[in-house]
């Protein structure tokens, strides 16, 4: 039976050795959950699989340096949510219309993390962050969960920085309205 390395045995294997099974690893360990967090922001399969195959990229060219700070999953979303914002900007209005239809075709669906999000035991929480509309989920999510700044969030989501500034305020006044 062999053991299995730790994650950041995995990342300094890679970054030490160019170590091609320590990467592979690492790849099987993290690209599905990393193409399904990011197919939930992007509903282009295709640029998603990009993103994902350049994050990855920039881990095994060493562009990305993992700093032993936080989970690697964490490490691994930053890396691959501004390469999306990246090509997000770079697609323009084309891009920013077919995200929004994509939105508009599934919207009554609800992503895997909205049901995580929902289902959270802490309080009121759960029932406060279900009562919250999509928008302002969708901005709370970017902007805490996932720890993007106002203007990529804005690019993500494809609203202006103020509206993103706005609904973030909102929903904390929700929030602690229905915490209160």
């Amino acid at each position: 039976m062999s053991e299995t390395r730790s994650d950041g045995e995995l990342l300094r294997a890679v970054a030490a050795d160019a170590d091609r099974r320590a990467f592979e690893e690492l790849y099987r360990r993290y690209a599905p959950w990393l193409t399904a967090r990011m197919r939930s922001r992007c509903a282009d399969a295709a640029v998603v699989d990009d993103v994902v195959q350049e994050t990855f990229l920039a881990v095994w060219r060493g562009s990305a340096r993992y700093r032993e700070e936080g989970d690697v999953a964490g490490w691994l979303w930053r890396i691959g949510s501004r390469r999306l914002i990246d090509v997000l900007r770079g697609e323009g209005a084309r891009g920013r219309l077919r995200q929004v239809l994509a939105r508009l075709r599934h919207r009554d669906e609800v992503s895997a993390e909205e049901r995580v999000l929902a289902g959270v035991e802490h309080g009121d929480l759960a029932g406060a962050l279900v009562r919250l509309s999509p928008e302002l989920r969708a901005v709370l999510q970017a902007t805490v969960v996932d720890g993007l700044t106002t203007r990529e969030a804005a690019v993500l989501l494809g609203i202006p920085p103020g509206t993103v500034k706005t609904r973030a305020m909102r929903a904390r006044r929700q929030l602690r309205e229905a915490l209160a």
